[in-house]
Order: structure tokens, then C-alpha cells, then sequence
């Protein structure tokens, strides 16, 4: 449980942390066009980026409403100095995995229903399969050489983006290629490349149950549908 504690505590200090700096340094629109960060020194700068990623990676799934962040700055106010806290963290911490559950939990549920209508839309394109497992997969470019089995390692560029758009990972924004075997990768990707012929490149659209789950991963919400655009660059040994 201590260590539960430490990373907890660590996330929202940090978050805590960007938040006072953005109320700080909020100012009329023409002053907003400069960077808040400008001004900070090197250590600030990293302790600022430490916040963005832990609120990105530990807050922001809370789901916490503007109410519930200011209790947690006050939380976090109360012992950052030294202070004693109102309430018991020995009483309260053993309440903070079922809270980051039931928060998580309720987050897919409504991401999985938002969902709904994009994957009803992405089936109905034309030259769209949707298999058994759910994934719906469409041919962009015919490729001409071979597929690949469950446990090859093939070799890709890769498109990913969340239904409204945004990209979480992309191996062309990076300008490299990757290669990795097929039976370690999501269920979602396991299927699909299965599929497609090197040379090939495929619009994979991906339900939650068979990519990340409820519990979803860095940039990507728990129950939340993935939408890849992948090319089969070539076959390990084929």
C-alpha cells in the first residue's frame, strides 16, 4: 500500500503543481500568447514537465470534476509543507484503488458508448469486414506478396489515432518503420496483419476488447476504439 501512497501522492503534487502555475500566470488574452513556461528555469521547466506527465498519466483518468480538483490541490496544500492533514490518509488511503477503479470503470463505459456509432459507421464503408472478434478491417492498397502467420515478425509503418482524430502513435510521424512479432502485439493487430499481404496497407478499426481495454494506456482512455492505418512493409524470412 506505501507504495500505492508514494505514486499517488507524487501524481498529484506535480498535478497540483502545473495547476497553480497555469492560475499564476493566467493573464488578458493578448499576455496568454506568450508561453506561461517562458520565464521558469531549467528545474522548473522539468518539474512543470513531470506534472503534465503525471496529471496526463495518473490524474486525468480520475475524471475528477472542477470541484474534486480544487479538494485535491487543498489535500495536497494541507501537508506539502510540513502541515497535518484534516482527514486521515491511513483511514482514506485504503479507499484510493477502488476509487481509481470505479473512476476508470465508469470512464470506459462512456467511452465504449461513444464509440458506438463510429464503429456502426466504419463497417458500413465500403469494401468493410467486420470479423467475429469485432475488429473491422478495410483495404486501402492491394498488396501483392505474402501474409504473415501468428508468429511471424513483420515489418510495418503505422498510422494510430482515437476516433475523433487525435494520434496517439505513429510510426510515419517518426519516419522509421517497426518490427515486432505478431503474436506480441494487441489481439486487434494479431488478427488484422493476418490478413493483409505485404505491400498491403489496411484501415484496422479497433474495439476495446480487442486493443487496450478498460484500462486503456498512455494517450489512450480506458475503453476507448483505435483506429490504425497500417502498411505490410515485409516478412521476417518470407
Amino acid at each position: 500500500m506505501r507504495n500505492t501512497f508514494t505514486v499517488l501522492l507524487l501524481a498529484t503534487v506535480a498535478f497540483a503543481w502545473g495547476c497553480a502555475t497555469d492560475k499564476k500566470e493566467a493573464a488578458p488574452a493578448a499576455e496568454e500568447e506568450t508561453a506561461p513556461t517562458a520565464a521558469l528555469s531549467e528545474d522548473e521547466k522539468t518539474i512543470y514537465a513531470l506534472g503534465a506527465m503525471l496529471g496526463e498519466r495518473a490524474v486525468q483518468p480520475l475524471r475528477l470534476s472542477e470541484a474534486e480538483l480544487e479538494v485535491l490541490q487543498d489535500g495536497i496544500a494541507s501537508t506539502a509543507r510540513g502541515g497535518e492533514p484534516e482527514l486521515s490518509v491511513e483511514e482514506y488511503g485504503p479507499k484510493f484503488e477502488a476509487f481509481m477503479k470505479a473512476r476508470a470503470a465508469a470512464g470506459a463505459a462512456e467511452e465504449k458508448e461513444k464509440s458506438k456509432a463510429f464503429l456502426s459507421g466504419a463497417e458500413s464503408e465500403d469494401g468493410a469486414v467486420k470479423t467475429e472478434s469485432g475488429l473491422v478491417y478495410r483495404t486501402l492498397k492491394s498488396g501483392q506478396g505474402a501474409s504473415p502467420g501468428a508468429t511471424d515478425v513483420v515489418k510495418v509503418h503505422y498510422h494510430g489515432t482515437l476516433t475523433d482524430g487525435t494520434v496517439f502513435d505513429s510510426s510515419r510521424d517518426r519516419g522509421q518503420p517497426v518490427e515486432f512479432p505478431l503474436n506480441q502485439v494487441i489481439p486487434c493487430w494479431t488478427e488484422g496483419v493476418q490478413k493483409m499481404k505485404v505491400g498491403e496497407t489496411a484501415r484496422l478499426v479497433c474495439p476495446s476488447d480487442i486493443a487496450y481495454g478498460d484500462g486503456g494506456r498512455q494517450g489512450i482512455p480506458p475503453g476507448a476504439t483505435l483506429v490504425f492505418e497500417v502498411e505490410l512493409i515485409g516478412i521476417q524470412g518470407k
